[in-house]
């Protein structure tokens, strides 16, 4: 097999045009390719009058591919090289490891440990993906927040609500394997090969159940409505952990714990502070999210070719750093969308951005977050940065004025330090409701300020951006762990053998694709020892 980079394809292409374009860059008759595959591809935005897609493709010629003169003097042309995960086998006959939540990194944590024979134990504090489905659309039509089956918990973790991007950016070779085992579970075929891949919310549910079937069918077990109430150490050694299931304790013995639990959960942040779990601040944002048309968003990044069928909803990333020294960007993005409640504590107010595979909704979303450095929590302890965080859901929810309701405010009148008293042509996807109010009432100026500058900036890098009519719904304040739980090289928590802290919750993960990576390097820690 033969790999082309960095080819330039028009937008309505085929499989026999590939075939040709192949061809010509190896210099071969084109009789000789029997087979093309997509190993890559991008939109190609350099040139608005003229927007095509970069490929990388894999070829496979007839005869002998030594004979091709291009693969000696083309370095965009090379033998391919496949990709093989392995997983460690598991020669121990001590306890059963156990995970402790089933997002992305707990999740393929499980699957590799019950793959390579160690019957892990998944434990997740919320319900499982349907049932959870059910809670959190209760929740979005009445205001009745279940605080343990909600948007941040249960099967599938925060991710199971988004717009399921897969970010692939890292050159770990593990994320081949976790792109295979979605695929594997249902996924579309094309996030192997797409430069921004996404799952969308609605083949997300679909992928983790059928990822759960496949831990069980190895022998691991997964308990749902199971919390974690305890982590059981002795001389510096995780001996097992303690945990409520449908309100019966249980403690179960291990030797390996796998904490993979969510950047919300704040409640054992507590708990395992106070165990002697060693734990820091870490650096986070907090914003808005903003409303678009999508068809707005289509134009000002396509152009002339914004009703073309082979780009689909356009997406977009932008990053300001003010005078200041603030540093402001779009986040987790989210074309043709909903803003969605992403509470999971009483009387405060989270946002999030949600879209479905098709992208073929009304109003393009994203979080605008202004950086917070950690002398802004006004404190040196640990968990100053989830003070920080409830202090803001709650100013939130207060300008909502209660039941959920998000504030909501036209761009224009943010911008110019007024009130909204009517919408425009942009009207609200979030629920429960929205309630006028200033993201000044809830967010604090430096940061309210600094979104007005930032998306000046951005008003010049994608003109038509600071629309009069968007509208800024708040507050966004998850976008990553307030905490980061240290840990050793060996992935263990410092002073605590057995226990390995994993994925975005613990600080070490920043989406689903690092997330799930890192609950792979924690699995096969355990599994070579």
């Amino acid at each position: 097999m033969i790999k082309i980079s960095d080819l330039t394809i028009p937008l309505s292409y085929n499989i026999d045009l590939l075939k040709e374009i192949a061809a010509k860059k190896l210099k071969i008759e084109k009789n000789r390719i029997i087979n093309v595959s997509i190993a890559k591809k991008a939109v190609d935005l350099h040139d608005k009058q003229n927007i095509n897609f970069k490929m990388n493709l894999v070829v496979a010629v007839s005869g002998n591919e030594d004979d091709i003169p291009a693969l000696r003097y083309d370095n965009s042309i090379s033998k391919e090289m496949k990709f093989y995960y392995s997983v460690p086998k598991w020669n121990r006959q001590k306890e059963r490891p156990i995970v402790i939540g089933c997002g992305p990194a707990g999740m393929f944590a499980a699957l590799i440990l019950a793959q390579a024979g160690a019957h892990p134990i998944l434990l997740e504090r919320g319900l499982d993906v349907d049932s959870r489905r059910q809670k959190v659309k209760r929740f979005w039509q009445t205001g009745v927040l279940d605080a343990n089956t909600n948007v941040q918990f249960g099967e599938g973790g925060a991710g199971t609500f988004s717009d399921g991007k897969l970010k692939i950016g890292a050159k770990d070779y593990r994320k081949m394997k976790v792109l295979s085992e979605f695929v594997g579970a249902g996924a579309p075929p094309e996030i192997m090969y797409l430069d921004k891949p996404h799952i969308g919310t609605d083949n997300l549910g679909k992928a983790v159940k059928r990822i759960r079937e496949k831990i069980i069918s190895f022998g691991g077990e997964v308990r749902f409505n199971a919390t974690l109430t305890d982590i059981l150490i002795k001389e510096g050694r995780v001996t097992g952990v303690g945990y409520l299931e449908n309100g019966v304790y249980t403690e179960v013995p291990a030797d390996d714990v796998v904490l993979a639990i969510g950047h919300s959960a704040r409640d054992t942040f507590e708990k395992l502070l106070s165990s002697g779990v060693k734990m820091e601040q870490k650096a986070f944002a907090v914003g808005t999210r903003i409303e678009h048309p999508q068809t707005l968003i289509n134009k000002i990044r396509y152009g002339d070719f914004a009703v073309h069928p082979a780009l689909g909803a356009a997406d977009y990333k932008l990053v300001v750093h003010l005078k200041s020294g603030r540093g402001v960007y779009s986040f987790c993005m989210c074309p043709g969308g909903t803003v969605v409640s992403a509470a999971s504590e009483q009387n405060g107010i989270t946002t999030n951005g949600m879209s479905e595979f098709a992208r073929d909704g009304k109003n393009a979303n994203s979080a605008l977050l202004v950086a917070l450095e950690k002398a802004d929590f006004g404190s040196d302890h640990p968990l100053a940065g989830v003070a920080f965080q409830r202090k803001l859901e709650k100013a939130a929810f207060a300008a909502g004025g209660g039941g959920y309701k998000a504030p909501v405010q036209r761009l224009e009148d943010f911008l110019n330090k007024r009130s909204t008293v009517v919408f425009g042509s942009v009207l609200p996807t979030y629920l429960p409701g929205t309630q006028f109010a200033e993201v000044d009432s809830y967010m604090p100026d430096f940061a309210a300020n600094s979104l007005r500058s930032a998306i000046s900036e951005m008003d010049v890098w994608m003109p038509g951006y600071a629309y009069p009519d968007a509208l800024l719904t708040g507050a966004e304040t998850r976008s990553t762990s307030p905490v980061r739980i240290t840990r050793g090289e060996n992935l263990e928590a410092v002073g605590i053998k057995g226990l390995y802290p994993c994925g975005e919750g613990a600080g070490y993960a920043g989406g689903i694709i690092s997330a799930a990576v890192d609950g792979l390097r924690c699995a096969e820690h355990i599994l070579s020892k």
